[in-house]
């Protein structure tokens, strides 16, 4: 019986043709492995891991090897894009266990779902110090049969420690100006002078570390703050990291001088750095920032945006390698002096070797080398031969068999997109870019909004999928509806914000400490309610509500609203000054909270002059409403006009405001 053939998720798809006898998570699997009395093997990933793919490949399509699970086990597998509460929840088991974890994550568990052996990658034979996976299922099943009650005994001594570990929710209050402070010494200390960046390799883009250094700046002018965010985007945007051809990041760097990347492309990676490079632009005007901010909106629109107006999750490392037929990770990216020669010829193909670090000995595999764009002293050749070149190359590696893509739409992720897209449309007069963001909003309304405001996860070729939605889906969601509202001037996306705020509230908030959770109170109960605070790959839910909090309140003035993200900053208090690089989200919400955040009406005209002003403006996390005079839908337009007959602009903190301006010059001042 193939159980996956049904499913809206592709990384699920991609194993339903397997020999093993998968399950997707569901009670009934596991009843089914009470009544045959086995234990669960519980293997989690996603479509874009390359390590999934080489244990599928080695393992799950092996008819042995799956003979052997389907007689010992019941096999549960999950899409950890889908199921990130399940995910988090066994994760947090693993790393406890072994100190590490990644993906493909293998979990052996019993019927009542606790686990008691964990993996994450295993080889089809010993490697490395690895034992093989085949010996790995057989000593857990001797183990199972032979040795039950210790079994038994390690996975409730699991669950119990698991349920005893505390989290440290702060005080409830949000941080003041002493501990943002200290959180920018903290990542002063932490940052690659030499690369940008923090840390070591792997390197990762610290998109919400830059959001908080360049709100930081703009509220203080601390000019070390901008130059590490200003420096680790140029590294970045010259790096392997960037498609130099076609615009958008990758997942990560393998090396700390992003030359070499891990190939995948996330969703939520290029909305937050499409974002984070828009909002350099903004500070510096930056050349560089400003193209890359456009090349990664378009990269997403051109590339990830499905037919139904939503966009796609990420798009494999892997594709097919023309010359060997098999798949192997970066082949789509990478290219050799040979094919630099004969795609453009031997004149041009010196410059682009030039122009973009490709060397005969390669900075990848086989002689190959990923498209980088450093610094060389003086003109490599004039811009429009240049552009030729990057046009030749493009339409050439077009022609290459393309990585897969992921084509399941994730609320958060599309909420990201959403307000990138707008804001970076409004920024730069691309009426289309705003158009995308909003044709993606109104997808998150039609198909993964219920009439109860209540959201799913996911959906896949305009078919919603089963899972509840997670607290970063409600939050990022919710930050795309308010940024379409100050874009547009429609009060509709505002009303939406709220409505999914407003389940924040009421089921995602300890009403005691003012905590969050990432799964809703009513939502399936797994062996611990997940919640966590600190940054991942994108913002954590816990932080990314308060922001979404924190912004509703200052365009309603709503005081619940602006109460809970007040409690819920206290983390921030308590971990930001330890831990920033592990919190820029929320340091950056702080930032927004110390500084008011400012409340700008910009009444009589939408997208004109005073309205890209006032969205244009610096101050952290200020909130913008436009439209006509008395708009019912903005609370922020209402009981103010027109001055002498011409739009007027009033920024106010707490809905207290100065007197209005007319223009734009002035504005900007009131806004630095």
């Amino acid at each position: 019986m193939n159980r996956l053939a049904g499913v809206t998720s592709p990384y699920l798809l991609q194993h339903a043709d397997n020999p093993v006898d998968w399950w997707p998570w569901t009670p009934e699997a596991f009843e089914e492995a009470r009544e045959r009395d086995v234990p669960v093997l519980l293997s989690v990933g996603y479509s874009a891991c390359h390590w999934c793919h080489v244990m599928a490949h080695e393992s799950f399509e092996d008819e042995a090897t799956a003979a052997l699970m389907n007689e010992k086990f019941v096999n549960i597998k999950v899409d950890r894009e889908e199921r990130p509460d399940v995910d988090a929840v066994y994760m947090e088991a693993v790393q406890a266990a072994t100190g590490h974890g990644g993906w493909p994550m293998t979990v052996f568990l019993t019927a009542d779902a606790e686990p008691f052996y964990f993996g994450t990658y295993f080889p089809p034979e010993p490697r490395h110090g690895m034992p093989s996976f085949t010996q790995v299922l057989d000593g857990v099943h001797r183990a199972w049969t032979d040795r039950r009650g210790e079994v038994d005994e390690v996975a409730g001594k699991i669950v119990r420690d698991l349920g005893e570990r505390q989290l440290t929710h702060g005080s409830g209050e949000r941080p003041g100006e002493d501990e943002l402070a200290q959180a920018l010494l903290g990542l002063t200390r932490d940052y690659d002078q030499a690369h940008g960046g923090f840390g070591g390799a792997p390197k990762f883009p610290p998109s919400m570390v830059i959001e908080f250094l360049l709100r930081h700046y703009a509220r203080t002018g601390a000019e070390g703050a901008l130059q590490m965010a200003a420096e680790t985007c140029e590294r970045m945007a010259r790096g392997g990291i960037y498609d130099q051809l076609g615009g958008g990041f990758a997942r990560y760097s393998v090396d700390r001088e992003w030359i070499v990347p891990h190939f995948e492309k996330m969703l939520y990676d290029n909305a937050l750095l499409c974002r984070a490079y828009a909002h350099l632009w903004r500070a510096t005007g930056s050349d560089l920032a400003r193209r890359v901010a456009l090349e990664t909106a378009d990269f997403m629109v051109r590339e990830l945006r499905t037919n139904e107006g939503g966009f796609a999750s990420a798009l494999d490392a892997d594709s097919e390698d023309p010359a060997t037929g098999e798949h192997v990770e970066g082949a789509y990216y990478v290219w050799t002096p040979g094919q630099l020669r004969d795609v453009l010829g031997d004149a041009d193909a010196e410059l682009a070797m030039a122009a973009y670090g490709v060397t005969e000995e390669g900075t990848f595999e086989k002689g190959a080398s990923v498209l980088r764009l450093p610094r060389v002293e003086g003109p490599l050749a004039d811009a429009s031969r240049l552009a030729s070149v990057r046009e030749r190359l493009l339409a050439a590696r077009a022609e290459r068999p393309a990585p897969g893509r992921d084509d399941k739409v994730v609320a958060a992720w599309n909420g990201l997109a959403v307000a990138a897209l707008a804001e970076v449309g409004a920024y730069f007069d691309r009426p289309d870019l705003v158009s995308a963001a909003v044709g993606a909003g109104d997808l998150l309304v039609r198909l993964h909004m219920d009439p109860r405001a209540r959201l799913v996860r996911t959906s896949k070729d305009g078919r919603a999928g089963s899972n509840a939605g997670v607290l970063e889906d409600y939050a990022d969601v919710a930050e795309g509806f308010l940024t379409l509202a100050s874009v547009t001037g429609e009060g509709v996306w505002l009303e939406f914000a709220g409505f999914l705020l407003d389940h924040v509230l009421a089921q995602f908030i300890d009403p005691d400490s003012g905590a969050l959770y990432d799964t809703a109170a009513d939502a399936e109960q797994l062996i611990r309610r997940p919640q966590d605070p600190t940054d991942n790959a994108a913002p954590s839910g816990w932080t990314a509500a308060a922001g979404a909090l924190l912004s509703y309140a200052a365009h309603t003035g709503a005081s619940p609203h602006r109460l809970a993200a007040e409690r819920a900053l206290g983390v921030v208090k308590a971990l930001g000054p330890r831990v920033p690089r592990f919190i820029g989200h929320g340091l950056a919400v702080a930032e927004a909270a110390v500084s008011g955040p400012l409340e700008v009406a910009v009444v009589g005209e939408v997208l004109g002059d005073l309205h890209r002003t006032a969205l244009l403006g610096g101050a952290p996390g200020a909130v913008v409403a436009a439209g006509p005079p008395g708009s019912a839908e903005l609370p922020l337009l209402a009981d103010r006009g027109l001055v002498d007959g011409l739009p007027a602009a009033y920024v106010c903190r707490s809905f207290v405001c100065d007197a209005p301006t007319t223009v734009p010059g002035e504005l900007a001042s009131k806004l630095s």
